[in-house]
């Protein structure tokens, strides 16, 4: 099966050659590119303050995977980068709100920059659709 590019209603248009979102393969993987704390006009929510940027991530990620017919407890695995690594906690505080069943694989990392200098963390994710456990 090839990939297919999924666009999400509630997300801006990508500002680079990328998908929000890929489906590919047998079980309905989705590979949701990196997503920001930029919302749907394109503006940046909670420029200076974490915990709603990571709110704003949270709801893209559940736009996307939406869009592809799933939920986030769909997503198997994130890749979180963040400006400064000591927001781990409340990172973390927001992430059980939204991921509230078993949580995603995930791996946190601190970066020198991001596309935008307001970005404070960025998420990407893989959902498996349809895979019974």
């Amino acid at each position: 099966m090839p990939k297919e590019p999924l666009v999400a209603p509630g997300l801006a248009p990508p500002n680079g050659h990328f998908s929000q979102a890929t489906v590919a393969g047998p079980g309905r993987f989705v590979f949701i590119s990196g997503m920001t704390a930029r919302r749907a006009d394109g503006t940046i929510a909670g420029i200076g303050d974490i915990t709603e940027q990571t709110h704003q991530v949270c709801r893209n990620l559940a736009a996307a995977v939406e869009a592809a017919g799933g939920t986030l407890d769909d997503i198997a695995r994130v890749d979180v980068y963040v400006r400064d690594i000591g927001d781990f906690a409340a990172i973390h505080a927001v992430r059980r709100r939204y991921f509230t069943g078993e949580p995603p694989a995930s791996t946190m990392v601190e970066v020198s920059r991001f596309v935008h200098d307001e970005y404070l963390i960025e998420i990407n994710a893989i959902a498996v659709l349809g895979v019974e456990a």
